[in-house]
């Protein structure tokens, strides 16, 4: 696996892996991830994985630049080129948490959930059952915070954006996008087919982590009523 090194302003690296989203490169950038914050440099802040890439963040003025003349970039590439030629060492395997995703689908919560069925020649029972049955992979954290961007998902449920995006999402709402399933973790327009909505709470700033979701996690979406929906909800029947 080739590592491909990009400047990201004055203060990251971006790190190239391939083009193919698949889960065996996911565990390798994870792997790298363990190393990198197992063994910080000085100066490092964070790493933020994606489906085939790795930021690696740093503080220039934090960096213990060699006496030769080297930019900040230059040194830290120096530093994660050197780990290139020995992180195939690292065996470990980590074991990720599955987690319980309820949702409550179709109805005032997935008010797309019939549209999808139709583009598929689907009964919306179907729908379900068939997003319910898959594992889901945790790829990445963005677009809001706590957004998961999930693989995994069959692609007899696929469906486009709408081509005329909401103005307003409600946070919890799950929805469909290309060969794409995910959740919006608080209230904002999105252009997603929503078939479902989850009483969980995704983005939890008070906590630590304050997301509810990480990357290399693996979840399943468990179908609820919407009794039980308002009761995880704390809501009034």
């Amino acid at each position: 696996m080739a590592w491909s090194f990009y400047r990201l302003g004055d203060s990251a690296v971006l790190i190239e892996f391939g083009s193919g989203v698949d889960e065996k490169l996911h565990q390798e950038i994870r792997a790298i991830v363990r190393r990198i914050e197992g063994r910080p440099f000085p100066g490092f802040i964070e790493c933020v994985p994606a489906f085939t890439t790795l930021c690696v963040y740093y503080d220039p003025m934090g960096l213990r630049l060699p006496k030769r003349k080297m930019t900040a970039y230059e040194y830290v590439c120096s530093l994660l080129r050197e780990m290139e030629k020995t992180v195939g060492e690292d065996k470990e395997v980590q074991s990720a948490q599955v987690i319980d995703i309820p949702v409550c689908y179709g109805g005032e919560f997935g008010p797309d959930l019939g549209i999808v069925a139709e583009l598929n020649g689907l009964t919306g029972e179907e729908v379900v059952s068939i997003h319910s049955s898959a594992s889901y992979l945790v790829y990445a954290i963005g677009f809001a915070p706590g957004f998961p961007y999930l693989g995994g998902m069959p692609d007899r449920i696929a469906a486009p954006r709408k081509q005329t995006p909401r103005l307003s999402v409600p946070a919890g709402s799950v929805g469909i996008a290309g060969a794409q399933t995910g959740i919006y973790p608080i209230e904002t327009p999105g252009g997603w087919q929503i078939i479902g909505r989850t009483p969980l709470a995704l983005f939890r700033p008070e906590k630590s982590p304050p997301t509810l979701l990480q990357a290399g996690d693996y979840i399943r979406f468990r179908p609820i009523g919407e009794e039980e929906y308002r009761k995880l909800r704390g809501m009034e029947p």
